[in-house]
């Protein structure tokens, strides 16, 4: 059975965020974000996310379980977009979107969005743009190694979704607009 649930996934700097924001708030729909979970997760321990991130690897699947239960308690509810790379796995009666993006785009992307957001600043504990790359093809590896080894899956398989979206060709208004329309079509259907 369909859930008026919206899940976004999709690759560091792709605009998960700012669409989820978006979406939200066009449907008039709660939000969550799984990474501003693990990014208060990271400040608590006093660790960057990438820290955080290297731990998880080991951690037999504490860290990675602590989120996931977080969202999978959204099961239970109706009216919300979820941004979280794995939510699609977790809520399978959602609709399940995918934001692409090149990665030396999404670089430019983080550097931007660090100048304008403390909490993810503070938890990447990054303060040269040069590092940025580096941290999100770091982050980027580690979790699909976790999440190969926990969940035998992979999130950046687009076949996962019921919409794939690349965000460097749609800006962010296009983005919501054609996540909008195919929703509405994806619950009538």
């Amino acid at each position: 059975m369909k859930k008026e649930i919206i899940t976004i996934s999709g690759l560091p700097g792709s605009g998960k965020s700012s669409t989820a924001d978006k979406v939200a708030k066009a449907l008039n729909y709660s939000r969550f974000s799984s990474g501003d979970f693990m990014r208060k997760i990271a400040i608590e321990k006093n660790i960057t996310l990438n820290q955080l991130s290297k731990i998880a690897e080991n951690d037999n699947g504490e860290i990675d379980n602590q989120i996931d239960n977080e969202v999978s308690k959204l099961n239970e509810t109706q009216k919300i977009v979820v941004d979280s790379r794995l939510a699609f796995h977790f809520l399978k009666n959602s609709f399940k979107v995918f934001l692409d993006l090149n990665p030396e785009i999404s670089k430019d992307r983080v550097i931007e969005n660090l100048k304008s957001n403390p909490l993810r600043l503070e938890s990447e504990g990054l303060t040269r743009p040069e590092e940025v790359y580096e941290k999100i093809i770091e982050r980027l590896n580690s979790e699909k190694k976790r999440y190969r080894e926990l969940y035998n899956l992979d999130y950046t398989n687009k076949e996962n979704f019921d919409l794939v979206i690349d965000t460097e060709k749609n800006n962010l208004d296009q983005v919501v607009e054609i996540i909008l329309n195919e929703y509405k079509n994806w619950l009538n259907s």
